[in-house]
């Protein structure tokens, strides 16, 4: 009892605190101390002894403990197949093939898609010359594991070396069925090539391009007939691979090779027309190789002309990339316009003057349209000298002038256009639809004394068209008809045509119209006549605006004139802050000449 009572009250003993817990001013690192274990070999163990065997129950004795041992380490995980492929290889090495067989399927049976399994299963197989297990592997490696190439490359490359050509194909054709990498095609063709069978290997590739359709391999497959000669199979395939991929996937490496082959068979014409047939057809980013190529073969074998037709369809692309950026750079439209008359044909021409016409300038300006109705003016030109179709130069003009808002700002010049071209082919009755005879119509009725004939041919004019050098004449026409009443009705004129060009966007044309009115005042007005068309005329004044590059960037500020006329509402708080301005600079300028001359002003206020 006292014994048991003592056992009970002994205790643990109590670990000791750390009372500094400062470190050591010595440290030993980690490293310092694997060296110091390495300079002493701590960690070396002595060898095993060598054990000899020396009859046939100590050898079952030792494979007994050594299967043990492989067993045991298989027990443990079974799935650690690096344990099942060391077993399985010392049976090997003991020549117990059986048994090695056996630990491989117990693997599998463990990991069926462990790829180095099947691999090491047939390499044993074959390597002991046990040819038809080795093929069961591989057929029962392909058939589960399909994907796995090097199962296929193997199993070929073991019936070629048997010499069972035969059983080589057949195995290459169950791989085609699974349409693999490009790589196991070219195995296949250049299998059937070590043995002759050209057509054999025409027919691959046949196939090979239908399930791996890029233009590389469709260049091999030509490449493939020309170099056995075949130059018309050669041919064909380039132009099956042109349709194949149409002018949607164009790649200027097929038209590339296509050329150089033509260009080896010295079928040097039809070079040049796969280049200009891709040049027309790809885009010049992606035709950089194309025209290097193209322009290397006219250096070659070229003339002058082939070289200029280079440096035309270069010079097209150029137009094409900066009409894409902008379409309604109108300087590039009429360069390229230029390239194509000199070279082109009349439908390629039309084709680029459609698409010219249709970038209308977005904004009702007439300075946004002088540059753009040159391209019609240009387009009618050509249709009537170079093309030589009347029928297509009328529609032009007159879709040109229906195009044209008339109600804000016209054209003379394309009504002139279009009547001296109605003249030149001998049709009066349309000619006398446009505007040029207008002026000589009414000089006719002028000469015949029809006044009134005149005043309304004047009207009709001016249902047509508002432009200021119409009232002009008719205000002039009136002044000069002699009769009663003349001035009056010149007077009116000018008012009536001030009051319509009020809306006017040109004021530079209300100018002109209210000058030629102040000088028909100063001649035969009174002085509140003249002081009235005074009254009327605008401010001059100066502005800023800004500026727009062609890309649509700020390209800075320019100056420019306007005028302010007093009789726009609008414009009669410009008008009196300018007053304002002028005041203000006016007593700016006499105060700073009295400062500059206190004297001059103290005579004048004592004279």
């Amino acid at each position: 009892m006292a014994a048991s009572t003592a056992a009970g009250k002994q205790r643990i003993p109590k670990v000791a605190k750390v009372k500094n817990k400062a470190p050591a001013e010595v440290q030993i690192t980690a490293e310092q101390l694997l060296r110091e274990a390495k300079e002493r070999e701590l960690e070396l163990l002595p060898p095993p002894p060598q054990q000899k065997i020396t009859d046939e129950e100590e050898l079952n004795d030792y494979k007994l403990r050594k299967r043990k041992t492989f067993e045991d380490n298989i027990r443990k995980n079974r799935t650690v197949i690096s344990n099942w492929i060391k077993y399985a290889q010392w049976e090997e090495s003991l020549k117990e093939i059986q048994r090695a067989r056996s630990i491989y399927e117990r693997a599998l049976d463990v990991d069926y898609r462990n790829i180095t399994l099947w691999l090491k299963y047939a390499e044993m197989e074959m390597k002991n010359r046990q040819v038809n297990h080795a093929r069961n592997i591989w057929d029962r490696a392909i058939t589960t594991l399909p994907r796995v190439n090097q199962f296929w490359y193997k199993y070929t490359y073991m019936e070629e070396m048997l010499g069972n050509v035969a059983g080589a194909r057949q195995v290459f054709e169950r791989w085609m069925e699974w349409q693999p990498e490009e790589q196991a095609w070219h195995s296949y063709i250049n299998f059937e090539l070590r043995y002759k069978e050209v057509d054999r290997a025409r027919t691959i590739y046949e196939r090979f391009v239908l399930v791996h359709p890029d233009v590389k391999n469709w260049i091999k497959y030509a490449r493939f007939e020309e170099k056995h000669g075949y130059f018309a199979h050669a041919r064909k395939v380039y132009e099956r691979a042109v349709e194949f991929f149409g002018d949607e996937h164009m790649d200027e490496h097929l038209y590339v090779a296509f050329a150089k082959f033509e260009e080896n068979q010295k079928e040097f014409e039809r070079v040049r027309v796969i280049y200009k047939y891709a040049l027309d057809r790809i885009s010049k980013q992606e035709a950089q190789e194309l025209f290097k190529n193209y322009t290397i073969f006219e250096k070659k074998f070229g003339d002058r002309r082939g070289i200029e037709d280079i440096i035309v369809s270069k010079r097209r692309f150029q137009y094409e990339e900066e009409v894409k950026a902008n379409p309604h750079n109108y300087d590039a439209w009429f360069d390229y316009l230029r390239l194509v008359e000199s070279d082109a044909e009349a439908d390629t021409v039309r084709e680029v003057y459609e698409r010219a016409i249709a970038n209308v300038p977005p904004i009702q300006e007439k300075r946004h349209w002088k540059r753009y109705i040159y391209l019609w003016i240009n387009y009618a030109l050509y249709e009537e000298l170079e093309a030589k179709d009347p029928e297509r130069t009328r529609q032009v003009y007159q879709a040109s002038l229906e195009l044209i808002p008339h109600k804000k700002f016209t054209f003379a010049k394309m009504w002139l256009l279009y009547a001296q071209f109605e003249i030149r082919q001998k049709n009066l009755p349309f000619a006398r639809r446009a505007l040029v005879l207008w002026k000589s119509y009414i000089d006719f009725e002028i000469e015949q004394e029809e006044t009134e004939r005149t005043r309304n041919l004047y009207r009709r004019l001016l249902q047509r068209t508002q432009h200021v050098k119409v009232w002009i004449s008719f205000a002039q026409f009136e002044l000069s008809s002699g009769k009663e009443g003349s001035l009056a009705k010149c007077r009116q004129i000018y008012e009536e045509a001030n009051k319509t060009m009020r809306n006017c966007e040109e004021k530079e044309e209300r100018l002109m119209l209210l000058e030629s009115w102040r000088r028909f005042e100063d001649e035969f007005g009174t002085a509140s006549d003249k002081e009235r068309v005074d009254k009327l005329m605008p401010e001059k004044v100066k502005k800023r605006r800004k500026v727009q590059a062609d890309d649509g960037s700020d390209a800075g500020w320019e100056e420019y004139y306007d005028y302010i006329f007093p009789e726009d509402a609008a414009n009669q708080p410009n008008l009196k802050l300018l007053a304002m301005a002028k005041l203000w600079k006016k007593q700016q300028q006499e105060k700073e000449a009295a400062e500059q001359d206190p004297d001059k002003d103290m005579d004048e206020s004592e004279s």
